[in-house]
C-alpha cells in the first residue's frame, strides 16, 4: 500500500557552483558520498541538482522536512539510486511503518526530476 509520494524538479543552473560556493552549499546539503559521486561525473551539476529533487522529494513524501545531510542519495551495484537515512532520522521510515522506498532521478542538461514513492505492507 502506498504511504507516500514526493516529487520535485530542480533547474541544472542552480546547482553550477565556483568551488567556494559549492563547498559551503555542499556542507548544508550534501553528504560526502553525494558529492563523491556527482564530481566523479562529467555533468556534476546535473547529479547534484538530481540528488537535491530526490531529497526534496523524500520531504513531500513523508509530510516534514528532513535534515538535507539525515537523507542520502547512493546507488545499488546496478545503479539503481536508493534513500539512505542518517541519525537521527535513521528510524524514519521504520517508525512510519515504510517498508520500501521506492526512488528515481532523471536529468538533463537544463532540469532534474526525482519521484519518491513509500510502501508499507
Amino acid at each position: 500500500m502506498i504511504v507516500g509520494i514526493g516529487t520535485d524538479l530542480a533547474e541544472v543552473d542552480r546547482y553550477r557552483f565556483d568551488d567556494v560556493k559549492l563547498a559551503r552549499f555542499a556542507r548544508k546539503v550534501y553528504t560526502e558520498e553525494e558529492m563523491r559521486y556527482a564530481k566523479r561525473k562529467r555533468h556534476w551539476p546535473e547529479r547534484l541538482a538530481g540528488f537535491f529533487a530526490a531529497k526534496e522529494a523524500a520531504r513531500k513524501a513523508f509530510g516534514h522536512a528532513i535534515p538535507w545531510r539525515s537523507v542520502s542519495v547512493s546507488h545499488e551495484r546496478s545503479g539503481k539510486p536508493i534513500l539512505l537515512f542518517h541519525p537521527p532520522y535513521d528510524g524514519l521510515p521504520a517508525s512510519r511503518g515504510v517498508t520500501r522506498i521506492h526512488v528515481t532521478i532523471t536529468h538533463t542538461a537544463t532540469m532534474a526530476s526525482a519521484v519518491v514513492i513509500l510502501e508499507a505492507d
